[in-house]
């Protein structure tokens, strides 16, 4: 029945006439909120896909290419995710070592003339489970997260990079002596790792090569570039800076090893590091 609000005299035409009538609008309101409705859903889809494929929103360069020149194959593996790479090492150098089991082929004696200082240290190379998990699209943190103690960064043969510092009650300068002929040694529970030069890399790779990552997913690169060889001064608190390399000739944040204390990283991470699991 018609509602109370209409006159009482109205004919049953006009009647039919204005139900077709609101019936024709109630129709076009549907039509116009479902258009409405599939017009804001495209457009989020179309956003969501925007935002997956630029790398700006994130915040970084991708260094996923980064993954391939990881080689120890054995010993080493990289999986590249959306948002960071993961790498999980046996932490075994590919170079011969005093340190090794007398057993191992890769064994060999310490016999380099230049430290007559040197001594063993009482560990033994150990095969680890290092997972390390870092930001694929590395960027600044202005906090600068201080380096721990233990792995902060893995090399391309699966061997940790550990910082400047010695174990409480140790002396750097003094442990100096306990590496080996290609400037590593292992630490108590058998974790092998470099502070230093990782001489085997630059003598193989050469001098301005990529030799790995630390935690926050900034590369680390030999002492040379650009037929230079660096010193503390060419680079900033970090240890880094802004460069091309040949593998970002756009430029990328990256740290340098060095002939000088601290080495490999200065005062923190440059950026915001990842996770570690061993």
């Amino acid at each position: 029945m018609p509602s109370n609000t209409y006159s009482k005299r109205m004919t049953h035409k006009n009647f039919i006439v204005t139900l077709s009538i609101l019936i024709l609008f109630a129709c076009s309101d549907d039509e116009d909120q479902n258009e409405t409705t599939e017009a804001s859903n495209t457009t989020t889809t179309s956003s969501n896909n925007s935002t997956s494929n630029n790398t700006s929103t994130v915040g970084g360069t991708d260094i996923s290419i980064l993954a391939e020149k990881f080689y120890y194959n054995s010993a080493v593996s990289v999986v590249v995710n959306d948002d960071n790479l993961v790498i999980s090492a046996k932490d075994l150098p590919d170079h011969k070592s005093a340190y090794y089991n007398t057993n191992n082929p890769l064994y060999e004696s310490y016999n380099e003339p230049n430290n007559p200082s040197f001594k063993l240290n009482p560990n033994n190379i150990l095969e680890q489970d290092i997972v390390m998990t870092i930001p694929r699209f590395p960027k600044i943190d202005n906090s600068h997260e201080a380096t721990p103690m233990g792995p902060m960064g893995i090399a391309v043969n699966s061997v940790a990079i550990f910082n400047q510092m010695a174990a409480p009650g140790d002396d750097i300068l003094e442990e100096l002596n306990t590496f080996d002929q290609y400037e590593g040694h292992p630490a108590p529970g058998g974790i092998y790792h470099y502070h230093i030069e990782p001489v085997w890399l630059t003598q193989t790779l050469g001098e301005d090569a990529f030799i790995g990552l630390l935690l926050d997913g900034f590369p680390v690169y030999g002492p040379v570039e650009n037929s230079i060889r660096l010193t503390n001064d060419d680079l900033d608190d970090y240890h880094g800076h802004i460069h091309d390399t040949p593998e970002f000739p756009e430029g990328i944040y990256h740290y340098h090893i060095t002939d000088e204390l601290p080495w490999i990283n200065g005062d923190g991470f440059y950026g915001t590091p990842g996770n570690i699991t061993r």
